[in-house]
C-alpha cells in the first residue's frame, strides 16, 4: 500500500490521515459513557454554545448532581482551562457537570433533553465529533486530529470489526459542524485516496 500524507487539506480544513485509516465505533455497552466522567478538563464549547447551554440550564437542571448544581452556581457552566479553551465545567477536576446517570450508564443530561424534546440544544459538538479534536489555529484555519484514548479500546476493536473508519462513525457531527458539502469533499478525497491504493 502507498503511504498516506499524515496531514490533509479538505475544503480548508486541515486533517490528519488517521480520520480515513484508523477505525472507531463507540461501544456504550461496555464503555458505559465513561469519557463523561474521566479526564483532566471539560469539553470544548464556544461562546454560542454555552448561550445554549445556559437556555437549557432550568430543564436538565433536576439531572444534575447537587456537587454538579454547586459547581456551575460557583463559576457557571464553563471555564478557561490551562490551554486557554473555553470548556465545560466538571466536578473533583474530571467529571462533567452535565453527567447524569442511569443504572451504570453515565449519560449526558444536555442531549437527554433534546432527544425528549425539552431543549433545542443537543450538547457541544466537541462531545459529538470525539474522538476527533478540533483545533483552530491563529490565522483561523482548523485542524483535526484522532485522538487516542485507552478508555476508547472497545471502540476501536468494534470498529475494527465493522470495517467503519473514523470519518464514517462521525458523520453526522461533521456535517454538523462543517456542513453537508464539506463532508461529502471528504468523502470524495477518502475515495480517490482508495483508488489510487493510499487506503
Amino acid at each position: 500500500m502507498v503511504k498516506l500524507p499524515p496531514i490533509l487539506e479538505v475544503g480548508g480544513v486541515l486533517i490528519s490521515s488517521d480520520l480515513l485509516t484508523e477505525r472507531f465505533c463507540c461501544d456504550y455497552e461496555k464503555c458505559r459513557g465513561v469519557c463523561c466522567i474521566e479526564g483532566d478538563a471539560g469539553a470544548p464549547v464556544t461562546m454560542d454554545e454555552i448561550a445554549g447551554i445556559e437556555e437549557a440550564l432550568d430543564v436538565v437542571w433536576s439531572d444534575l448532581s447537587a456537587s454538579a448544581q454547586s459547581v456551575i452556581d460557583r463559576q457557571g457552566v464553563a471555564y478557561t482551562d490551562r490551554e486557554g479553551d473555553l470548556v465545560t465545567s466538571i466536578v473533583r477536576g474530571k467529571d462533567c457537570v452535565f453527567t447524569c446517570y442511569d443504572g451504570d450508564n453515565c449519560l449526558c443530561a444536555l442531549e437527554k433533553a433534546y432527544r425528549s424534546g425539552k431543549t433545542q440544544f443537543c450538547k457541544p459538538v466537541s462531545c459529538a465529533l470525539y474522538p476527533i479534536r478540533a483545533r483552530q489555529f491563529a490565522d483561523g484555519t482548523v485542524g483535526l486530529n484522532y485522538h487516542r484514548w485507552k478508555i476508547c479500546e472497545d471502540a476501536v476493536r468494534k470498529g475494527q470489526a465493522l470495517d467503519l473508519p473514523v470519518y464514517k462513525f462521525l458523520r453526522e457531527p461533521l456535517i454538523r459542524r462543517f456542513g453537508e458539502a464539506w463532508y461529502q469533499e471528504l468523502c470524495t478525497v477518502a475515495d480517490e485516496l482508495r483508488s489510487q491504493g493510499y487506503l
